[in-house]
Parts: C-alpha cells; sequence; structure tokens
C-alpha cells in the first residue's frame, strides 16, 4: 500500500489520512471526526433541512416496496451547491485512495439521507459479490446533535469478521469498503447524513 497526503477543503488538520489508509487496509473501514467547520457543518444541514419535501422513500423503486430499509432520500445533483462541496471532498480523497489501492475510481454518487423515528436499514452489502462499481461507501453525519441512547448508529462487520458499531456524531465521515456487511438501526429521533460511493468500472483491488 502507497501512503499519500493531500489537502482536505474547510478542516484539513483533522484528517490524518495516513491512519485513515491503514484502517482500511487492515480492516475495512475507518473514520474520521471534525470533519469540516461547524458554519459548514451548519449550512450543509440547513440545505438539507430546505429540501425534506422532496426526498422521496427509498425502500419504493417502480412501486416495489423493499422492507430491509424505511428511510427518506434525495439525489444530489447542481442544484445543491453546499453538497457539492462535500462531494469534492471526496473525489479529493478519491484520488488518495486510487493512489494507495490502485482502485481507478471515477466517479461520486451520493444523496442526502433522513432517518425519521423507527426508521431502520436492515443488514446488507452496497457491492453484493462485486455485482456494481461501488467501491468504497462514505456516511457523513449533518444533525445537530446526537445521543448514545438514539440509536440510529452504523453496525457493520469489519475484513477480520469482528463487529463495530460506529455512533452517528454531527461532523463525523464513516468510510467503508463497499462490500462489507453493515446495517443502520433503529433510529429514535430524526437522523441527517449524506450517504456517498465512490465508483470504479475496472477496479484491481482485492480487499
Amino acid at each position: 500500500m502507497q501512503q499519500t497526503s493531500f489537502s482536505l477543503a474547510l478542516n484539513a488538520t483533522s484528517w490524518n489520512l495516513d491512519r485513515v489508509l491503514d484502517d482500511l487496509n487492515e480492516f475495512g473501514f475507518a473514520f474520521i471526526d471534525h470533519v469540516y467547520s461547524p458554519e459548514y457543518v451548519t449550512a450543509l444541514a440547513d440545505e438539507c433541512i430546505s429540501h425534506l419535501a422532496e426526498f422521496r422513500a427509498a425502500g419504493i423503486q417502480n412501486g416495489v416496496v423493499s422492507h430491509i430499509r424505511s428511510d427518506h432520500i434525495l439525489w444530489i445533483d447542481g442544484q445543491l451547491p453546499i453538497a457539492q462541496q462535500h462531494i469534492q471532498t471526496l473525489h479529493n480523497l478519491s484520488q488518495a485512495l486510487n493512489q494507495a489501492f490502485y482502485l481507478g475510481i471515477k466517479e461520486v454518487e451520493a444523496h442526502f439521507a433522513c432517518y425519521n423515528a423507527g426508521e431502520f436499514y436492515a443488514l446488507h452489502r452496497d457491492n453484493p459479490q462485486q455485482k456494481n462499481d461501488r467501491m468504497i461507501s462514505t456516511v457523513f453525519y449533518l444533525h445537530e446533535s446526537w445521543e448514545d441512547n438514539l440509536g440510529g448508529e452504523l453496525r457493520l462487520q469489519d475484513k477480520k469478521g469482528n463487529w463495530h458499531i460506529i455512533q452517528p456524531l454531527p461532523n463525523r465521515l464513516a468510510i467503508f469498503q463497499s462490500d462489507v456487511l453493515h446495517e443502520v438501526l433503529l433510529s429514535k429521533q430524526q437522523r441527517l447524513s449524506i450517504t456517498a460511493w465512490l465508483r470504479s468500472g475496472n477496479s484491481i483491488w482485492n480487499p
């Protein structure tokens, strides 16, 4: 694995990229706290909340209801300029991952996600049996505050078969291989985030 470094916008001093790369290499997941300035996180949350009426139920596709998830989402496009700054950060991260793991990541797709009280996402993989080109999954938490008893945690299995609970703390970015088994536990209050996938059609990485 090749070690590298790069500049990340807004709060780069909180990023220890070498640790992130080491954790991804050894365990298949990593997380970063205090990713952005508080001002940016507030602006991003405001942008998300102002569009909540446009969110759709993620578990309904082509009229078919899925019973493994109950969250609501809004895909991020050019009409959401504040969120686009986060997408650019993920593009920068992709370059470092390409250098370290030869992933060949070419694009980022992302959506806002809202888990209202009682909503969840059951165990799944974002890239089951490597049937799509999602290589790295990320979740950035943008709600204002969170307590341990509110649920909504990301529960995932690492490359060694051990299970971990990642609290959805505000201004935290979780990063994990897209073939990792994971779930979002039932939330007891509204939980806001951006879920994004770093995609490549020709990766040679064998995690």
